[in-house]
C-alpha cells in the first residue's frame, strides 16, 4: 500500500509540475543561431518575407542582415550583439515606395508540438521603419511606429498545438527619395509547460485505482 500510494503521489507531482521551458523558434532579427548575430548582407533563414511594393521588386523571400556602420542605422538604433535589423534588399539604405505605401510581411514560425499551448507566452520589443502590426496566428497582438526607440509587445493567449505564425507587418510610409525600410525585434523571454507524458498518466491512474480497490477491501473485512 505504502508503495501504491508514494507512485501515485509522484505521478501528481509530475502533472502538476511539467517541464517549463522557454519557446524555441523564437529568434531575434538578424540572429543566425541562438546568441550568435549573423554577418551583414547575410540572409536571416528564420524569417520569410512578403513584400508589395509600389516601384521595387523584391527577388528574394529572406530578408538581409544589415552592416552595423551604413545608413539608416543611425538614425535607425543601433545594431547590437543581441539583435540587428533586417531589411527586404541587401542594399539597407535603398529608398522605397515613391508613389505610395509599401507592406513588408515577415514571418517567423515555430512549433508547439508536445507541449501546452495555452500555457504559452512571450514578451519582446520591436522597432521598424515605418509601422507596425503584429499578428499573431491572424490575430493582432501590437502596434507601433518609430525606428528611434523600442516598443514592448507580448502574448499569453491565442497560441495553437502545432505550427504557430506571427507575423510583422511593417508599413513603409510614402515618400519620393530617401525612403528606406526595416524591421528590428527582440524577445526579452519566453515560457511553456511540456505535455507530461502518457506513461506519467498511466502510473497515476493505476496507483488511483489499486487504492481504491485496496480500500474496498478493507472496508468489506
Amino acid at each position: 500500500m505504502k508503495r501504491i500510494v508514494i507512485s501515485a503521489a509522484l505521478a501528481i507531482a509530475a502533472i502538476g509540475s511539467a517541464h517549463a521551458a522557454s519557446i524555441a523558434g523564437l529568434q531575434n532579427t538578424g540572429v543566425v543561431s541562438t546568441g550568435v548575430v549573423g554577418a551583414a548582407g547575410s540572409g536571416d533563414t528564420h524569417y520569410t518575407l512578403s513584400a508589395a511594393s509600389s516601384d521595387t521588386t523584391i527577388a528574394s523571400t529572406v530578408p538581409v542582415i544589415t552592416n552595423d556602420s551604413q545608413w539608416p542605422i543611425n538614425p535607425w538604433l543601433a545594431n547590437s550583439t543581441d539583435s540587428k535589423w533586417i531589411t527586404p534588399t541587401s542594399s539597407q539604405g535603398q529608398s522605397f515606395d515613391a508613389w505610395s505605401a509599401g507592406t513588408y510581411t515577415y514571418t517567423l514560425s515555430f512549433d508547439l508540438t508536445g507541449y501546452n499551448a495555452s500555457t504559452a507566452s512571450f514578451v519582446g520589443r520591436l522597432a521598424a521603419d515605418n509601422a507596425v502590426t503584429v499578428k499573431l496566428n491572424n490575430s493582432v497582438i501590437s502596434t507601433a511606429a518609430g525606428f528611434t526607440d523600442w516598443t514592448s509587445f507580448s502574448a499569453n493567449s491565442g497560441f495553437v498545438a502545432g505550427l504557430n505564425k506571427l507575423d510583422f507587418v511593417v508599413t513603409n510610409w510614402q515618400q519620393n527619395g530617401g525612403n528606406p525600410t526595416g524591421l528590428r525585434v527582440e524577445f526579452a523571454s519566453s515560457n511553456i509547460t511540456a505535455v507530461p507524458e502518457p506513461e506519467t498518466y498511466a502510473m497515476l491512474l493505476g496507483g488511483l485505482g489499486l487504492m481504491g480497490f485496496i480500500a474496498r477491501r478493507r472496508k468489506a473485512a
